[in-house]
Order: structure tokens, then sequence, then C-alpha cells
């Protein structure tokens, strides 16, 4: 199925999990924050997120301090 991700179309297998597909792009996943359609997903909750066919996911590097 085809996914966007910052964008980009790729094709993922049906059923995937935001967690494999933070693994597929050889992402650093303490190292990024995820959004899917929007709607920002904890890191925690990325094996679980299972992806629909068109879901749009952003990655980007959280910003910290002070």
């Amino acid at each position: 199925m085809q996914i966007f991700v910052n964008g980009e179309a790729i094709q993922i297998e049906d059923g995937s999990s935001l967690a494999a597909v933070i693994a597929k792009l050889k992402l650093a996943p303490e190292h990024c924050a995820t959004a899917i359609n929007g709607q920002f997903v904890a890191r925690n909750d990325r094996s679980t997120r299972l992806l629909c066919a068109d879901d749009h996911i952003m990655t980007f590097e959280p910003i910290t301090g002070g």
C-alpha cells in the first residue's frame, strides 16, 4: 500500500506499524518525533499504531532547550 512520508510516496506492506516504517527508513527512533495525518504519535505508541493507505507521516527532530 502507499503512504506518504514527509511528502514523498513510499510503498509498504499492509498492516505495517509506524515503528516498522521508522526502521525501514533507517531513522533513529529515539531522535525523531512523528505525526500521522497531523496527529502526534508518541514513541511508545509507534509499534501499535498501524498505518492505512494514503496516511501522511511526518518525521522531525524535536526541539529542545531552554
